[in-house]
């Protein structure tokens, strides 16, 4: 029975789903800086072995990018994300019956890795691609926020449980959350426009049909386009610079900043609030990203980013951590705090082809996780040996200025490797 033809429009209930899916997974991965210190509480662990499950967790969620992007070209965006979100769901529960370190490694390290790597900005760029023509920075821009979105709506919620009732209520209410968009996902995403009779948006009535789903095995495919990407100086200096990316945001802010702020007096609860208030000005930072994407040099835009968030992390440390200056810290930092994502999107497309631009960039994203981990774990380490966050702040702030330089390396367009596809709507500048 052939579908009933929709709008071009339904491409938005695909993209509420998904962001709706999306800031559920980023709420499981931040949550680790609310509990990192009831954990360390309730089991008289030190932070360094709570670090490691972090880092386990971060860098998996990173290395299946790449793979996420080979199975949903296989599978399906459908399939992908529902089953994800039940491995999420069932791998939060499983935390209840933690005793050890090693079992907190494996469910919220290995488990919650793997799923949420599959919901993630790799999904947001396979979506994008498949689902949009027209406004496409500004679409990943918002998807991309869904992750500060997810930090603003849970954090408040997470840290007054866990400062009030313990841990166990922040692991119970994310599964509860985690399944419950399993049935979302099975009745409103649709894998391509061509599966309800439409075309992407913002196409025209002469739109090239897209391609079929791959046939290839998804393993395979990942590793190939990673060994063809991989003879590319571009594709380095994007990896790096998202190295950087996640070294900065979600391995050291992300998963100790909270820390650092209790460390310095403040309550747990004012301390997810500052998170909360980055996770609010993020929405409009990676918005607002998303749409100079569209009409701007994507490398000068990079320069921009990492160079004033090495400034910012670098000055931090030496501030007087009185709510004021916190306070204006977390509105800077939330703007810039994932405003990479969408001109590094738009380089990966522009530079290899839009078919493999989402694998590639996946296998970027990757490197985003792989700095995540790095972050997550040193910093960890530090504060346990030094009994301070100083030394781990700095280094991340020099790494960000050293990221805006090689950010205007960046070549763009492809000389060989990759054959890049056409870009419907080339930057300006």
């Amino acid at each position: 029975m052939t579908p009933r033809p929709r709008s071009q429009s339904y491409a938005f209930v695909v993209a509420a789903v998904v962001f709706v899916s999306l800031l559920s997974a980023a709420a499981l991965r931040s949550s680790t800086g609310v509990l990192m210190t009831p954990w360390e509480q309730a089991f008289g662990w030190s932070r360094a072995s709570i670090s490691v499950a972090a880092a386990v967790g971060i860098f998996l969620y990173g290395l299946a990018g790449p793979f996420a992007a080979a199975v949903i070209a296989r599978f399906g965006v459908r399939r992908t994300m529902a089953g994800a979100l039940i491995t999420m769901s069932a791998a939060t529960l499983l935390t209840l019956l933690v005793r050890e370190p090693w079992q907190l490694v494996l469910t919220w390290g290995v488990l919650s890795g793997i799923g949420t790597g599959f919901v993630a900005m790799v999904l947001a760029a396979s979506v994008v691609n498949t689902w949009f023509v027209k406004r496409r920075g500004l679409m990943m821009g918002l998807l991309s926020a869904s992750t500060a979105t997810g930090s603003l709506i849970f954090m408040p919620l997470f840290g007054f449980l866990a400062q009030n009732d313990g841990w166990r209520p922040v692991v119970m209410v994310l599964a509860a959350t985690l399944a419950s968009l399993i049935p979302l996902v099975l009745i409103f995403v649709r894998n391509r426009p061509a599966d309800i009779g439409t075309t992407p948006y913002g196409s025209d009535p002469q739109h090239p049909p897209q391609p079929p789903p791959s046939v290839r095995n998804p393993a395979v495919a990942a590793l190939a386009t990673l060994a063809e990407a991989a003879r590319r100086k571009d594709f380095w200096l994007l990896f790096s610079g998202f190295f950087v990316c996640g070294l900065t945001t979600n391995g050291l802010v992300g998963t100790h900043m909270i820390a650092l702020c209790t460390d310095h007096g403040l309550a747990l609860t004012a301390a997810s609030g500052l998170m909360a208030a980055m996770g609010v000005f993020d929405v409009v930072g990676t918005t607002a990203s998303g749409w100079l994407t569209d009409r701007v040099d994507s490398r000068k835009l990079l320069f921009a980013y990492y160079g004033l968030r090495g400034l910012s992390l670098i000055y931090l440390p030496f501030s007087d951590f009185s709510l004021a200056s916190l306070s204006v810290f977390a509105v800077f930092y939330g703007l810039d705090w994932i405003a990479t994502v969408p001109p590094t999107l738009r380089l990966a497309n522009q530079s290899f082809g839009e078919a493999k631009g989402p694998m590639v960039f996946g296998w970027v994203f990757c490197g985003h996780q792989l700095g995540a981990a790095t972050a997550a774990f040193i910093g960890g380490a530090l504060r346990t040996v030094t009994g301070s966050y100083l030394d781990a702040f700095v280094f991340a702030g020099s790494m960000g200025l050293l990221a805006a330089v090689l950010s205007l390396l960046i070549g763009g367009r492809a000389r060989g490797g990759l054959t890049p596809a056409s870009d419907p709507e080339p930057a300006i500048g």
